[in-house]
């Protein structure tokens, strides 16, 4: 027996070694006691460990010196001025933030528009009370009726002391897509009475992703260019519309 934790011993004391290494450094702990999140450790010259982080959904990086005792928050830059936070942030903090938000989305409360099979997905939150909502559903008929593109409209209501019933009234009808595309061409909507509570729950989840968005104006865009997550406000320019729909069919 005594020979075996001998035998023991040596890997005891490899596994407090490997532990006290992965202890977090005394002044990252204390960031993250003031509300820092930390996403992933990366390699940093100069003897310097990165940190890649966020606060309040900010992306940024934390220089950790090679003793531990002190940090330094910012980008850092080699002799040719390249950033070299960039990289790690947009793996570590950015990828990752990105697909929570579009798995977020796609679990919202929307309406279809457009082809399944389409090439582009463009959600775009929609009052029911909003003009340029209605112009920019207009405007993207020849994308959407060329099966290039489909909308999915996250319906809000923020606009007019109405526009949460229409817009639960949308969700909640027997053809949601054809309901929202009669109301855009100008049909009225018949408002339901009651409203179904799990639609009005539905919208209030729809309210706070698109705070959490930091969108403050209806439409609101949301879409990927190569991969990357983009956001728009307002009825797009000409210019901006084939950006986030692509070319004209």
């Amino acid at each position: 027996m005594p020979a075996l934790s001998r035998a023991l011993l040596p890997a005891t004391l490899l596994l407090s070694l490997t532990a006290a290494a992965e202890e977090t450094p005394a002044p990252l702990a204390a960031l993250e006691a003031q509300g820092l999140t930390v996403h992933g450790r990366f390699a940093a010259p100069g003897g310097l460990t990165g940190y890649a982080a966020s606060a309040r959904g900010r992306p940024m990086t934390v220089f950790v010196t090679a003793d531990g005792e002190h940090a330094v928050i910012g980008n850092l830059v080699d002799t040719e001025g390249n950033n070299l936070s960039e990289a790690p942030l947009d793996r570590l903090v950015r990828a990752p933030q990105e697909a929570e938000t579009w798995q977020a989305l796609q679990d919202s409360a929307w309406i279809a528009d457009g082809d399944a099979d389409a090439t582009r997905t463009v959600y775009v939150f929609t009052d029911p009370n909003c003009p340029y909502c209605r112009r920019f559903w207009q405007a993207a008929r020849p994308w959407v009726e060329a099966g290039r593109v489909r909308l999915r409209h996250v319906m809000v209501g923020i606009l007019e002391h109405d526009s949460p019933r229409l817009a639960v009234s949308l969700l909640a009808a027997a053809d949601p897509a054809a309901a929202l595309a009669a109301h855009e061409r100008g049909d009225g909507i018949e408002p339901l009475e009651p409203l179904p509570r799990r639609w009005e729950l539905a919208l209030q989840e729809n309210h706070g992703l698109m705070e959490r968005l930091g969108l403050v104006a209806t439409p609101g865009l949301v879409y990927r260019v190569d991969d990357r997550l983009q956001t728009d406000q307002g009825m797009p320019s000409e210019e901006r519309l084939t950006e986030i729909l692509g070319p004209r069919p």
